[in-house]
C-alpha cells in the first residue's frame, strides 16, 4: 500500500466509522462496483472519495469528474488525494481541468493542489496557468502566499524560459524572493545571437 493510499484509508476509515461498506470498498477489485458508487444517489462523501481514488490510481477514467470535484474541495486532504489520483489517471482532460481550477480567482483559496498537480503533469497548460496564477498573487497584500510559493517552485521545476519575467517580478516579494531566485537559477540562460 503506497503512502497516499495509507493516509487516505486512515482518514476515511475514521469518517466512515469503520463500517462494513468501507471495508468492502477498500477490498473490492471490481471497478464497476466502484464506479457505481460515483453515480448512485445518497452515497456519503467518504465512499465517493474512496471509489474515485481507487479508480483513478487504476487508470479508470470514470473517476475523472469526481476527482476534479475533489481537487477543488475545501478540505486540503481531499484535494491532495484527488491530485495524487489524477496524476496517475492518465486522462488527457486533467491538465486543462487543473489549469481552470488554478486560475479561477473565485476559488483561489483552493488552488494549491491544482498548482502542484500542474507541475507534476508537465503538460502544455502547466506553464501558462502557473504564470497567470503567480501574476495575480504578486499584488500587494495578497493573502494566498502558499499558492504563490507553489507557483514559483513549480515554474522553477518546469524550467521554462517563459517564466523568467514573472519570476523576476517575484524577487521583489520578500516571502517569495529566495524561492524565486532558486527557480530562476533552474531556467536555462537566454541565448544571445552572435553576429
Amino acid at each position: 500500500m503506497d503512502e497516499e493510499l495509507r493516509s487516505l484509508t486512515e482518514r476515511l476509515r475514521q469518517e466512515s466509522r469503520g463500517t462494513a461498506a468501507f471495508d468492502r470498498l477498500l477490498a473490492t477489485e471490481d471497478h464497476d462496483e466502484l464506479a457505481e458508487v460515483l453515480t448512485a444517489p445518497g452515497q456519503p462523501l467518504w465512499a465517493r472519495e474512496l471509489a474515485a481514488f481507487r479508480l483513478g490510481v487504476a487508470g479508470d477514467r470514470r473517476a475523472f469528474e469526481s476527482l476534479v470535484l475533489l481537487l477543488n474541495h475545501r478540505d486540503p486532504p481531499r484535494c491532495a488525494s484527488a491530485a495524487h489520483a489524477l496524476a496517475r489517471l492518465g486522462d488527457p482532460r486533467t491538465a486543462r481541468a487543473a489549469a481552470a481550477l488554478a486560475t479561477n480567482e473565485l476559488r483561489v483559496a483552493y488552488a494549491l493542489h491544482p498548482v502542484r498537480l500542474l507541475t507534476e503533469l508537465r503538460a502544455p497548460e502547466s506553464v501558462p496557468a502557473l504564470i497567470t496564477t503567480l501574476e495575480r498573487r504578486l499584488r500587494p497584500h495578497d493573502p494566498y502566499r502558499r499558492v504563490a510559493l507553489a507557483c514559483v517552485e513549480g515554474l522553477g521545476a518546469l524550467g521554462d524560459p517563459r517564466a523568467r519575467r514573472v519570476l523576476t517580478e517575484a524577487l521583489a516579494q520578500p516571502a517569495l524572493a529566495e524561492a524565486a531566485a532558486r527557480a530562476l537559477a533552474r531556467i536555462p540562460p537566454q541565448r544571445t545571437e552572435v553576429t
